[in-house]
């Protein structure tokens, strides 16, 4: 499973990695994160607030943190 985190590398967008790292090895879900940080690749997934999130190429999230619940449900329903 591919995750994509979006933004410049604000503080949000590294609490929202770890969180997303935290909650796969919780769920035991194999995932490689990926940092997309250029405006364009950014915009290209139809953000336009940061820090967002994609899995599977789809944006779940955008402009907030989600939940660990919400990251976990996304997450198993990926795998």
């Amino acid at each position: 499973m591919t995750i994509k985190i979006l933004g410049t590398g604000c503080a949000r967008c590294k609490q929202l990695e770890a969180l997303v790292a935290q909650v796969a090895k919780e769920s035991g879900v194999d995932l490689v994160i990926e940092k997309v940080t250029d405006l364009p690749g950014i915009m290209g997934y139809g953000a336009m607030q940061t820090p967002g999130l994609v899995i599977d190429e789809k944006l779940k999230a955008s402009g907030r943190i989600p939940s660990k619940g919400e990251i976990a449900g996304w997450l198993q329903a990926g795998a």
